[in-house]
């Protein structure tokens, strides 16, 4: 599959309605009725079933803005997979691999009743629909989905680690979810915010006049 060009969709990708400017100090782009994160991985955000699910999303190939929505509206194309909030979209200098274009990130907190493995191959199949080859480590994508958290749990499974094995390390992480869950908690670490104030944010930038937004 090739790459998505710039203002491509993914095929089966919905719109996204209601997406409206971010403005700085916004906390998560999220309808007024969707309840907002206000607990940590080992105690849910929003009342209903399923575990707490944290993803980052990443792209640096292409329209990297419609990657993203497109990329949100098929991880939640299916009920199964229930969205609570999502961050702005912030611009990342490129860490670690060979020369490439700056990141556009975001991260959505959702509920899920899926198994964690069941998460993890529907994140793969969607980077797939949008053409993401695994070629070179650190290398350029059209979309990157990253399971942060699923619910408290810790793994050490090489195929999926949890949470992140260097979600401590990295500030287009942190800070974006800091913006959706003010008190969320990265198991084995603690507080975001604190974990955000030790690493700092040098080279991550909120873009204001970017947005995702959520289904209705």
């Amino acid at each position: 599959m090739s790459a998505v060009r710039d203002g491509a969709r993914a095929e089966g990708a919905p719109e996204l309605p209601g997406a409206t400017a971010c403005p700085d100090g916004a906390r998560a782009v999220a309808p007024p009725d969707l309840p907002r994160p206000t607990a940590s991985p080992d105690s849910a955000p929003a009342e209903g079933p399923g575990r707490l699910l944290v993803i980052g999303l990443g792209s640096n190939l292409g329209d990297r803005a419609e990657n993203l929505r497109d990329g949100l509206s098929a991880v939640l194309e299916q009920a199964d997979i229930e969205a609570v909030a999502v961050s702005c979209v912030y611009r990342t200098d490129p860490v670690g691999g060979p020369p490439q274009p700056d990141y556009y990130n975001a991260v959505l907190i959702a509920r899920t009743v899926l198994p964690a493995r069941a998460v993890l191959d529907r994140c793969q199949a969607v980077e797939a629909r949008f053409g993401r080859v695994r070629e070179l480590r650190w290398g350029p994508r059209t979309l990157d989905l990253d399971i942060i958290v699923y619910g408290d749990d810790v793994s050490d499974d090489p195929e999926l680690t949890l949470p992140h094995p260097r979600a401590h390390e990295r500030a287009f992480v942190l800070l974006p979810w800091l913006e959706a869950d003010p008190d969320a908690v990265l198991p084995g670490h603690g507080r975001v915010a604190d974990v955000l104030a030790a690493r700092g944010r040098a080279g991550v930038h909120r873009l204001p006049d970017v947005t995702l937004g959520l289904p209705a």
